[in-house]
């Protein structure tokens, strides 16, 4: 997420009261999460176990929950609750704007599309050219739609990421500042959910279709031409390449990437990366070829075992 104007360190530090190593004019230009983070951004850190993999990444800015050696041409903000500060800059940034019209003045709709009863949207909206909103969907602030894009009755874009930071007293919820960005030519079903990122986009490129009730996580992203069936899960930080098809009911965890052109059968259960231009199914997710092998070896095993006797 950038800023809308160039910050200065210390009035970020300012704004969530806390101390900083640098120079006080050192430039910020956003806050991310550590995976798309660029020079100029805030990172936030509060474990040991990622100290290093934050203070080495592309952020420029740290916030840190302990005083340590700054490297070269970076800077730091020392905060006792790295977390929650996080959460107010996203919130003195990005503050949530209440609506009460269905379709806000400041939304941008293209020539030719149309937009069907009871449907919100949201401030800022940008919508392309002969686009069809169908009934009761639900588009929040912030939200990008391309050109072509038909968008089925019930379907939310832009809710929360499903983030939140295990406390003595409860779940903290990291809040959401990111959008979503639908390509040209995608159709989403009937009462899907596409949340929004957490600073980034949750993208769905050029092309794709999405069957009914299929759920993408924050801050995922889908390739063009992909086919995804009904009853999908698919959790944060997803890279979905090209051509993929996923069927019915697949569970994707968060983080993984699943290749150009693979395909993913029904109910499969992917746990970690599937390499691309092969099929898979069962859980954890293997090449459907071996899995067939494996189940036609435990077929065998009575006859094995009345052989044996």
């Amino acid at each position: 997420m950038k800023f809308p104007t160039l910050q200065k360190l210390s009035d970020i530090a300012d704004i969530i009261g806390c101390t900083y190593v640098g120079a006080d004019s050192f430039p910020v230009y956003g806050l991310n999460e550590i995976h798309v983070v660029t020079p100029g951004d805030i990172v936030f850190v509060d474990h040991p176990k990622y100290y290093d993999k934050a203070l080495q990444s592309d952020a420029t800015i740290i916030l840190i929950n302990k005083e340590v050696e700054c490297p070269e041409g970076k800077a730091l903000l020392i905060s006792d609750d790295p977390f929650r500060d996080f959460n107010k800059l996203t919130k003195h940034f990005n503050p949530f704007q209440p609506s009460s019209v269905a379709i806000s003045p400041s939304a941008k709709i293209g020539q030719g599309t149309i937009i069907q009863p009871n449907t919100f949207v949201g401030n800022n909206v940008v919508i392309g050219e002969n686009c069809v909103i169908h009934p009761n969907v639900t588009i929040y602030d912030n939200i990008i739609i391309g050109n072509e894009v038909t968008i089925h009755a019930g379907t939310v874009l832009g809710a929360d990421a499903f983030y939140y930071k295990n406390r003595p007293e409860g779940f903290d919820q990291l809040l959401s500042g990111g959008r979503v960005v639908i390509g040209d030519r995608v159709t989403l079903g009937a009462s899907c959910t596409i949340d929004r990122g957490v600073t980034g986009d949750t993208t769905i490129s050029a092309g794709t279709k999405i069957d009914n009730q299929v759920h993408v996580g924050h801050d995922t992203v889908i390739g063009k031409k992909c086919l995804i069936a009904s009853q999908t899960g698919i959790a944060g930080c997803v890279v979905i390449e090209d051509e993929v098809t996923i069927w019915g009911q697949v569970g994707i965890t968060s983080g993984v990437t699943i290749g150009h052109k693979a395909v993913l059968m029904a109910q499969c259960g992917a746990t970690k990366s599937l390499k691309g231009g092969k099929a898979y199914f069962g859980t954890p997710a293997q090449e459907t070829r071996e899995q067939l092998k494996q189940i036609a070896n435990t077929k065998r095993i009575p006859e094995i075992l009345e052989k044996l006797k």
